[in-house]
């Protein structure tokens, strides 16, 4: 295995990552943006007011996107194993 190989496979598993982790991020950040709206509006600082609404959004997000997450990873794991030959060579 060369150095073209290992820097090929770090970068796929970055980028499956980056797929993966995308809708809840994205949501997240959404959000916490909301949140921060309307404390402004309302003038209420309440620090621990942001962790709630973002853990249902995730959770929701999980809930809908989990599947496909799961698919990703499964096709990115089972296409390094079967390369597992070329890889070793």
């Amino acid at each position: 295995m060369n150095v073209d190989v290992v820097i090929d496979i770090a970068r796929q598993t970055l980028l499956v990552i980056i797929k993966c982790s995308a809708p809840m991020l994205l949501v997240s950040l959404i959000v916490g943006l909301i949140v921060s709206i309307f404390q402004t509006i309302t003038s209420i600082q309440e620090q621990t007011l942001t962790f709630v609404p973002k853990l249902i959004a995730i959770f929701m997000v999980i809930m809908l996107a989990g599947s496909w997450i799961f698919k990703n990873i499964v096709d990115f794991t089972y296409e390094l194993f079967s390369n597992f030959g070329t890889y070793i060579k």
